[in-house]
Formats: structure tokens, sequence, C-alpha cells
């Protein structure tokens, strides 16, 4: 497929030189034009095409994408900022706000519900995921109990969403050392980025 006017060349029998050589070269081979179609259309194939050949070139489940979360929540509603990195390169950076109130700490469960159903989409196998929530990574780790019932319905889908993965270890890391997620809850709580 191409956007070249090639249409033309290929069916007008009056082309000169070069190109009635080409015309002759290439008919032997049954060529017809087809139009390539919308480019937009063209732009996300492409794009769909290449996370998907990427997401396939992990091999075993010794690889592990990397998923740094954070959430925080104020009176406005509740930010967080998610980071998956996969193989090849692959950066995927999501700051999304939702209008509900949550806790500081649903706020986190949802940074890392997000961020593990991303990786799932991708096809991740082995995933691991940091977060500075002491709670949630107690949590989800087994150090802590979770004893309110809506912290424990967010453990108990964490739990379910670990079952998409080979291998799955999520870790507690220092608030510095999460700075790009805390920068992408930041991004979304002012509001910069909405359209």
């Amino acid at each position: 497929m191409t956007d070249l006017p090639i249409r033309k060349a290929l069916q007008k029998p009056d082309v000169a030189g070069r190109m009635a050589r080409w015309a002759v070269e290439l008919s032997e081979f049954d060529i017809h034009y087809k139009p390539r179609g919308p480019i937009k259309g063209q732009i996300y194939a492409d794009f769909v095409v290449e996370l998907s050949s990427a997401a396939t070139h992990q091999e075993g489940s010794d690889f592990k994408w990397e998923l740094s979360v954070d959430g925080s929540s104020n009176q406005q509603g509740s930010e967080i900022g998610v980071i998956l990195e996969g193989p090849d390169g692959l950066l995927i950076e999501q700051a999304l706000r939702f209008a509900f109130k949550a806790s500081n700490n649903q706020a986190e469960y949802a940074a890392l519900i997000a961020g593990m159903l991303l990786a799932k989409e991708m096809g991740a196998k082995g995933l691991l995921a940091k977060s500075d929530s002491l709670l949630v990574t107690g949590q989800v780790t087994g150090e802590y109990q979770a004893k309110d019932p809506q912290m424990a319905a967010y453990l108990e889908y964490v739990q379910v969403l670990k079952e998409s993965f080979e291998v799955f270890e999520l870790v507690h890391v220092p608030r510095e050392q999460n700075s790009r997620a805390d920068l992408l809850v930041k991004l979304a709580s002012s509001g910069k980025g909405r359209g």
C-alpha cells in the first residue's frame, strides 16, 4: 500500500520511457491498486502491532515487567500515577484523576489495580510492582491484615489479578525511589493534560 500516485502509472497505457518499462515489468506480477485508507487508522494499527510484538518477545517467566504506582487523595477526588516498563524499552505512563472521594490507601490500591490491569492487557507474564505504601504492600504480601471491609475488597481483587501472572512480586520502595509515579499523581492533581 502506498500514498504515491502509482495507480495512474500502472493503468495508463501511454506512459513514456522508464515508467513504461516498469509497467511492463510489474504487469507480470498481477499488481492491483488498492487505496491505503485513512492514515489515522493505520497509525493505531501500527501502534497495536508494535506493542503486541513487544509483549510476545518475553521468554519464560524470568522476565519481569516493572510497575511503579502511587496514589493520592484530596477533597476534589483521588489521583493515581502508573508507570509500566516492559521489554525493548517500552514505557507506558498514566496519570488518572477520579471524581470520587477515597482514602489515600484506597487510591494506592486503585493505582496498583490499574497498573496490574494494564500489565495484564499488555501480556506480561512476570511483574515486579513497586509501591511506596507500606500498608498496601504489607496487606498484599500478608504481613498485615485488611480489617476494613473496603480495604479487604481491594485486597481480594489484587489477589485475583495476581493469578493472571506467572510471577508477581510487590515490593515497598521509599518515596524517593518512587518519584516518577509521584510526579504523575501531581500532574493529575493539577488538572494539566485535561483536554
